[in-house]
């Protein structure tokens, strides 16, 4: 029987952070400020809130939160805001994406079977329910969250001009 632990999911969350670099990497410094659409996110501003992403996971589940409802929220997301908007050069949001990648990997590579296991009651829902998940699947969710934005990363490069380094991969096989 095979097994997806904590060790597969931060080599997961590895495989995903390097092919976001290497997104990063492609597009030129000159297109960081690129926006797809009004009131969209610039290349820049997604690859930030990409870095900045992890934070809320590490927060939870590195203090070992059990209730969602104990989390000052406010005090998150003002935390949470201040490093996604802080000015980076593309050297500098290469960087954060790398240690950010490196500091959540670390974390992910030292959450033991058991803390996977853990039910985090969540908020309760518009009918009232209050809901919980696993540890598991929440961790995972930031591995979720990154692809979402990278897909999106990728639609931008073809917008500009660009084959996605996994596309030219592929081609090259």
């Amino acid at each position: 029987m095979s097994y997806y632990g904590a060790k597969e999911l931060a080599a997961a969350f590895r495989t995903v952070r390097d092919n976001t670099i290497k997104i990063a990497e492609d597009i030129p410094e000159n297109q960081y400020d690129y926006r797809p659409a009004p009131d969209t996110r610039s290349v820049r501003e997604m690859l930030a809130h990409i870095g900045a992403s992890t934070m809320f996971q590490s927060i939870v589940h590195g203090t070992g939160v059990t209730d969602m409802m104990t989390l000052n929220f406010q005090d998150l997301f003002q935390k949470f805001t201040a490093e996604e908007t802080k000015p980076r050069t593309k050297a500098e949001t290469i960087a954060y994406l790398k240690e950010e990648g490196d500091r959540f990997g670390k974390f992910l590579d030292g959450v033991s079977e058991s803390q996977l296991a853990e039910r985090v009651t969540m908020r309760p829902g518009p009918d009232g329910q209050v809901p919980s998940k696993s540890r598991f699947e929440m961790l995972l969710s930031a591995k979720e969250h990154e692809m979402h934005h990278r897909g999106q990363l990728m639609l931008i490069q073809r917008q500009l001009g660009i084959v996605p380094h996994l596309t030219r991969a592929r081609a090259a096989r």
